[in-house]
């Protein structure tokens, strides 16, 4: 399967009781490895996880630490790009020439590079 193909996949498991907005994420590491992420909503809104993060908590969870590429299906009339702060965690893991492919249900929309997605992102490099 293509990253487009699981994300795509993946997005069928979201819990979006609240929303109806299914979003499904599939990333491919450095190493070649592949993880998936879908949205969970909580009632309690603040509470609940972006499928950027979920694919993140699971590539860190195998032990991987470099993203090579991110796909991100939605199904909307607009394209949808990360949030601010799934920009952020993927910042984290990724360079600013990092691939991120933004797609509906029927496919690819946009490509754009973390970089573009996020200039001047914050980074450990900040810090004392």
């Amino acid at each position: 399967m293509t990253l487009f193909e699981k994300a795509l996949s993946v997005r069928q498991n979201a819990h979006a009781p609240y929303s109806n907005f299914k979003v499904g994420a599939a990333l491919r590491t450095k190493s070649g490895k592949e993880f998936v992420g879908c949205n969970v909503e909580n009632a309690a809104y603040p509470q609940g996880t972006c499928a950027e993060a979920g694919a993140i908590a699971a590539m860190v969870a195998a032990g991987e630490t470099g993203i090579d590429e991110i796909w991100v299906v939605a199904n909307s009339s607009e394209t949808v790009a990360p949030c601010g702060g799934c920009r952020q965690k993927l910042a984290e893991f990724s360079s600013p020439e990092t691939l991120v492919v933004l797609a509906g249900v029927e496919g690819e929309r946009e490509r754009r590079t973390l970089g573009q997605l996020l200039p001047d992102s914050f980074s450990g490099e900040h810090l004392p």
